[in-house]
C-alpha cells in the first residue's frame, strides 16, 4: 500500500497530516479523506465504533465519541477524554535505555566550587517582595549601564521581582514555596554575585535569607525602610556593587568544566500535532547523551505527564515510583476540588496545531525525557542533587514549571515548542526547539534549533540528538539564545502561588 507524502502513519489506525489534505484527496492507494485534514492533524486509517478506545504511539489517547470511518478527520468532534483511561494507567512501560560508551564531553564554565559551576556569570537583584520590585529593576537597569561597561567579565546586572510578598501567612504552602525559591535563585551558580532588597515591614522578612546561598561576601542585604527610601536605597545598591563587581570580574573567568555539571530544564509549550514526533523525542536524545555524560536532566510540569506515567516508571525506584503517582493523584484531586479538568490543559493553539486531548499531549511531552531511567523525584524548586534523569512536580503552565526548575539549580532550559513560543528566563539561558521546518523559518528570530529535519529525512534522530547535545555544551560555554539576544528573562520570575490572599 503506498502513503501519500502527505500523511505519516502513526500506527494503531491513525496518520497524521504532513501537509494540509484536502477533501477527496488520495490517502493511500485504497483510501481518500474524507474530510479536509489540516497539518499536523490525526486522520483515521481504520473504522472506529463509538466507545472505541483510540491510541496513539500504543496508548489511550481517548475514546471515540462517534463512529469514524477511514479516511475521517480524527479531533475532538469525534475524540472525547475519557478520564478512566488517565486513572487505569496500564502496564508500567520497561525501560528501554541502552548502555552506550560514555564519552568526555566538556563545557567552558563558572566553577562557583563545591561542584557548583554557572553557564552564566550574572549579578542578581533580587526583591523579597512586591514592594521593592521597582527599586530592584532600577538598580539592575541603572547598574547595567552606569557599571557593567567597566566589568567585562559579568554577564549584566538581573532584576528578579515578583508580585508576592506579603498579604500571606507566614506559615501556608505559598509562603513556603515563595522562600524555597527565592533561596534556589540567591543560590543559583549563574550569579556571582546577589543582593537582596526589602522594604523591611513585609511578611516574607529579608532576615530568612541572610545565610542563603555560597555566596558568601559576594551577598548583600538592603531593606529601604531603613536606607531611607527610594531614591537613598538605589544610590546605596550601586555604591555597594562597585567592590563587589570588582572582585567577580577579577575573579571570573570561563575554565573547562565536565559536562556532569550541566542541569538542564526540560520545557514544553505552544506544542502542536508534530511536537511529540520531531522535538520533543529528538530532545530525548540528547538527554540520553547528556545522561551518559553525567549530567542531570528535569522533566516537570506534572499535569502534562497524565496517562503517560507509566513511560517513566519502567526503571525507577520503588520510592521514585510511589511518590510520582501520589504526585499525578494530588493533581488529579486539585482540579476536582476547583471543578477543573486536566483535560482543560490542551489550549487553544494546542487544539488548533492537531493535539485533541491531555493523554495525546502527555505523550508527546514525556518523550522529552528519553529513554534513561527516572532516577528521583523532587517538590518544586527542592534543590536538586542527583544526577539522571529526575522529575520535579511543577504546574504545567512554562513561566512557574521553569521558575521551579532553575531553583532546583537547572543551568540550562531546553524549550520545545510547534505553535511557536517565546520565552527566555534569567539567570539560565533558554533555548528554542521548533518541531516543524516551517515554525524554525517563519519565527526564526526566536528559534534555535530545526527539528522539521527529521520530518522530511534530512537527519535522523540520533544525528539530530547529537546536534542538539553539541548546542547544549555551546549554550552553557557562552553562546547566546536567541531568547537572550532578544533580552528575553526579565519578567519569567513566577513562583508557584496559591491559596488565599489576605
Amino acid at each position: 500500500m503506498s502513503i501519500s507524502q502527505k500523511l505519516m502513519p502513526l500506527g494503531d489506525g491513525l496518520g497524521i497530516a504532513l501537509a494540509r489534505i484536502e477533501k477527496g484527496e488520495p490517502l493511500t492507494a485504497e483510501l481518500n479523506a474524507v474530510d479536509r485534514i489540516l497539518k499536523g492533524h490525526k486522520v483515521a486509517l481504520q473504522p472506529f465504533k463509538t466507545g472505541d478506545v483510540i491510541k496513539k504511539f500504543r496508548r489511550p489517547i481517548g475514546v471515540a465519541s462517534a463512529d469514524i470511518v477511514p479516511g475521517q478527520w480524527v479531533h475532538d468532534h469525534n475524540l472525547a477524554f475519557d478520564d478512566s483511561l488517565a486513572s487505569a494507567m496500564g502496564d508500567i512501560a520497561p525501560s528501554t535505555s541502552q548502555k552506550m560508551q560514555s564519552k568526555k564531553h566538556s563545557f567552558q564554565g563558572f566553577d562557583r566550587g563545591n561542584g557548583r559551576v554557572g553557564t552564566r556569570n550574572y549579578v542578581g537583584i533580587i526583591s523579597t517582595v512586591n514592594c521593592s520590585g521597582t527599586v530592584c529593576r532600577i538598580v539592575a537597569e541603572r547598574a547595567n549601564k552606569e557599571l557593567l561597561p567597566n566589568f567585562p567579565n559579568i554577564d549584566g546586572f538581573v532584576s528578579i521581582v515578583h508580585q508576592s510578598g506579603c498579604g500571606m501567612a507566614n506559615y501556608d504552602m505559598s509562603f513556603e514555596l515563595l522562600q524555597r525559591t527565592l533561596k534556589g535563585y540567591i543560590d543559583h551558580p549563574n550569579f556571582g554575585a546577589v543582593m537582596v532588597i526589602g522594604l523591611g515591614c513585609e511578611v516574607n522578612q529579608i532576615g530568612a535569607y541572610a545565610k542563603a546561598g555560597h555566596n558568601g561576601d559576594q551577598l548583600t542585604y538592603f531593606n529601604m525602610q531603613q536606607t531611607g527610601g527610594t531614591a537613598q536605597t538605589v544610590e546605596s545598591a550601586l555604591k555597594a556593587l562597585q567592590p563587589i563587581c570588582s572582585k567577580l570580574n577579577q575573579n571570573s573567568n570561563r575554565t573547562p568544566c565536565d559536562a556532569s555539571h550541566i542541569m538542564l530544564g526540560l520545557q514544553c509549550g505552544g506544542s502542536d500535532g508534530f511536537s511529540g514526533i520531531s522535538a520533543n523525542p529528538a530532545l530525548g536524545k540528547a538527554v540520553d547523551l547528556l545522561v551518559q555524560a553525567g549530567g542531570t536532566a528535569i522533566l516537570s510540569e506534572t499535569p502534562e505527564i497524565l496517562g503517560a506515567e507509566p513511560l517513566l516508571l519502567g526503571g525507577a525506584s520503588a520510592e521514585t515510583n510511589a511518590k510520582l503517582i501520589e504526585c499525578v493523584k494530588w493533581w488529579q484531586n486539585h482540579a476536582q476540588e476547583n471543578g477543573i479538568s486536566l483535560d482543560n490543559n490542551p489550549s487553544p493553539g494546542n487544539k488548533a496545531g492537531g493535539l485533541t486531548t491531555i493523554l495525546e499531549k502527555s505523550l508527546g511531552a514525556v518523550s522529552k525525557a528519553g529513554t534513561t531511567p527516572l532516577n528521583a523525584y523532587y517538590d518544586y524548586a527542592q534543590q536538586i542533587t542527583d544526577k539522571g534523569l529526575v522529575f520535579m512536580d511543577s504546574p504545567g503552565y512554562d513561566p512557574v514549571s521553569a521558575t521551579g526548575q532553575i531553583a532546583a539549580g537547572a543551568n540550562l532550559i531546553a524549550f520545545t515548542t510547534g505553535r511557536g513560543s517565546c520565552f527566555g528566563a534569567k539567570p539560565a539561558p533558554s533555548f528554542k526547539l521548533a518541531s516543524t521546518s516551517e515554525l524554525f523559518t517563519t519565527m526564526e528570530g526566536d528559534m534555535d534549533i530545526d527539528c522539521g529535519t527529521v520530518l522530511d529525512g534530512r537527519q535522523n534522530f540520533d544525528e539530530l540528538g547529537e546536534e542538539i547535545f553539541d548546542s547544549i555544551l555551546a549554550y552553557a560555554s557562552g553562546q547566546c539564545t536567541k531568547s537572550e539576544l532578544l533580552g528575553y528573562g526579565d519578567d519569567e520570575f513566577i513562583p508557584w502561588r496559591f491559596g488565599a490572599v489576605l
